[in-house]
């Protein structure tokens, strides 16, 4: 399938959400595992710079670890890989989608360039607001939080407007 059914998607997340409160008594969330890996890579290289955030950490009872949202990390990756290919969305060979073809040319360098650099701008929004969309738009929804409520539909317009400031009017032809 090449689109999914917001309302199969959003049960999905739903059961997924509930399994990881039941489980894990934690909310969804995926920042939280890089933050963390950053820091015990850190506090491996450098103990005495990293001791400040450890023992902070530690007053909230978070120590830094490597546990089970780096499992929600790879079934991300996974998931995305397996759902590309089985939606037959791209030609067989294609490196560069089509809209970001016609918008920036067809060089993988600058498509790969451009991705990371869209992960890194997302990874900082996400440690700066203190969690990712994942952790704001559906945990803190889930659990009635109003700064969630707020995040949510300013994401959501925040995106379009950036999506037509990269692509314009003109980019929807050629999806």
């Amino acid at each position: 399938m090449k689109v999914w059914s917001p309302y199969v998607v959003g049960a999905g997340i739903g059961i997924l959400s509930w399994f990881t409160f039941a489980t894990a008594d934690k909310p969804i969330g995926i920042t939280t595992a890089f933050e963390y890996s950053a820091a015990l890579t850190e506090q491996a290289a450098a103990p005495e710079v990293t001791q400040p955030y450890i023992e902070a950490k530690a007053k909230d009872g978070k120590v830094p670890k490597i546990d089970w949202e780096w499992m929600l990390v790879l079934g991300v990756f996974i998931g995305a890989y397996f759902s590309s290919k089985m939606s037959g969305d791209r030609a067989p060979g294609e490196q560069v989608p089509g809209l970001w073809g016609w918008r920036f040319g067809t060089s993988q360098r600058k498509r790969h360039a451009g991705a990371f650099l869209g992960g890194v701008i997302m990874m900082l929004g996400a440690r700066i607001a203190q969690g990712c969309t994942s952790g704001h738009a559906i945990s803190g929804i889930l659990q009635l939080s109003l700064s969630s409520w707020i995040f949510a539909p300013v994401m959501g317009v925040a995106g379009m407007a950036v999506a037509f400031l990269i692509y314009g009017k003109e980019g929807r032809n050629h999806v």
